[in-house]
């Protein structure tokens, strides 16, 4: 058209509609040009040919004076240095000479430097995944989302398991931190649950699994039994080298998001339990196991097998029970029941709970407790030591662990009560005795709600009145059977002569 120039893109038209044999006329029509336009570009008087770019400059270079003399010659002894810090640098000692115009251009200019005499990039090498051949570990946290179970806040790490050529996963619920005992559960779970171990495990440089302070690369004493138990080679990445297990570290953002995604749609972050919160993490997992089926189906049959059982997944230590009937572990202090006091015990530590054995018998179990970076943890049963304390309640008031005895919210508030209403010593010796009640009844939470209920209509119940409303225990008459005798009886012992010695 008259007063538009042709473009490259009408002249390429114009061509092909030629060659499909249209006439100049309509090939012309057809691409928005005249059909003088198509006889100049049938002779050859207009082709695609591109237009010579620009070798000038359109307005004055701003770091003409800086570039070469100042700038090229600190980005040759340090590449590293970003655009922002030599514009920074600019500011510093050329003051008012360089606004914030120029930053744009630096940057520019930065980049193009680098891309012709910048040093060389660390190159990434593609790797073929050989199905049986290697199986990842990594632990990671859930962020952006508060799980609580019962209403308080769960502080966790999610251990993380993943074959890197199918992309079978296996996920489990950590109390703790990175620990021996948690690498060993997850990754023996995981496991079992895929049917067989890969020829190799690699690790992000966990410390539990690594000695990471020493100079060479060695495996702890524990996890090389652990692998060697399951014929597994244990390998890590390079530290700082995150992309070596890329495998299973972009695997988090897929497992992290989908339960984000879930939880969304449950519409409550609150379970019940961590083993219903574990249960929710396993439906997920499975969900993404399904999608992986006919790659886990090839890789399966090449894994090695299992061994016959399980190895070791926990800590051993030994521990003296101490005359307050508890014993402290990992900065945790735990109760047991007195009649272990002054017995040495052998503590067998998991992930989530701790067994206690006397000899070769075990003897009891407790829930694993853990202390966070600035205090102290604390697991205490009053059940353990409510048989002394009943026999002395005075020493409840001022107790260390008078706090962690009352069970429930609901027995803080009636101390809290029973404390400001009560003596001292009637205060103690209510609270003890409405605990040696809940022990021996079994009624704890019924007890403390009837109680608390009574407070708040205005009448403290007594420890008699707990006591028949609740005590299992139940006062029997025994039944006495006296054989009476004759009176002829009595008469004939009257006539017994007494021989005196």
């Amino acid at each position: 058209m008259s007063g538009k120039p042709i473009t490259d893109q009408q002249i390429r038209l114009y061509m092909n509609e030629r060659k499909q044999g249209q006439t100049q006329l309509a090939a012309s029509a057809k691409s928005g040009l005249s059909e003088r336009s198509g006889r100049r570009i049938d002779s050859g008087e207009l082709n695609t040919e591109p237009t010579p770019k620009r070798q000038w400059r359109t307005r004055k270079d701003p770091l003409a004076e800086v570039w070469s003399s100042v700038l090229v010659p600190l980005l040759e002894a340090n590449p590293e240095l970003l655009p922002l810090t030599l514009f920074e640098y600019l500011h510093d000692n050329y003051p008012n000479q360089y606004d914030n115009t120029v930053l744009r251009t630096l940057q520019r200019r930065v980049k193009a430097w680098k891309v012709k005499h910048g040093p060389a990039k660390e190159v990434m090498f593609r790797q073929t995944k050989v199905p049986g051949r290697l199986g990842l570990s990594d632990f990671t946290l859930l962020k952006g989302v508060t799980i609580t179970i019962l209403g308080q806040v769960f502080c966790h790490l999610l251990y993380h398991y993943r074959l890197a050529f199918s992309g079978w996963t296996y996920a489990k619920v950590i109390c703790g931190g990175e620990s021996y005992t948690a690498l060993s559960t997850g990754l023996q779970n995981a496991l079992w649950r895929s049917g067989g171990a890969p020829l190799e495990h690699r690790t992000d440089s966990l410390s539990a699994a690594f000695n990471n302070l020493a100079e060479k690369e060695q495996l702890t004493v524990r996890y090389d039994a652990l692998c060697h138990h399951y014929q597994l080679k244990g390998s890590r990445n390079n530290p700082g080298k995150s992309h070596e297990n890329g495998t299973i570290e972009a695997a988090h953002g897929h497992l992290k998001r989908r339960m984000t995604q879930a939880l969304l749609l449950r519409g409550d972050t609150d379970f019940t339990s961590l083993e219903a919160y574990q249960a929710f993490v396993d439906g997920i997992v499975t969900k993404i196991n399904q999608q992986c089926r006919t790659r886990f189906e090839q890789e399966r049959p090449l894994l090695q097998t299992l061994p016959k059982r399980r190895t070791h997944d926990y800590a051993e230590h030994s521990v003296l029970i101490s005359s307050s009937s508890s014993f402290d572990l990992k900065r945790v202090t735990y109760t047991v029941p007195s009649r272990f006091i002054g017995e040495r015990l052998y503590v067998q530590l998991y992930d989530e709970r701790l067994d206690l054995f006397s000899g070769h018998e075990q003897i009891l179990s407790l829930p694993r407790v853990y202390a966070t970076t600035t205090q102290r943890g604390r697991s205490v049963d009053y059940r353990h030591v409510i048989d002394s304390l009943v026999k002395k309640p005075g020493a409840f008031r001022y107790s260390q662990l008078r706090d962690d005895l009352l069970p429930t919210p609901d027995y803080h508030r009636i101390w809290q009560y029973v404390d400001g209403t009560l003596n001292p010593h009637d205060a103690c010796r209510y609270i003890v005795r409405l605990l040696h009640l809940a022990a021996t009844a079994q009624c704890q939470d019924s007890l403390g709600r009837y109680v608390l209920k009574s407070i708040e209509g205005g009448e403290l119940p007594s420890n008699l009145q707990c006591n028949k409303r609740f005590s299992t225990d139940t006062a029997v008459i025994p039944l006495i059977t006296a054989k009476q005798h004759l009176l002829a009886d009595y008469d004939q012992l009257l006539c017994v002569e007494v021989q005196h010695g």
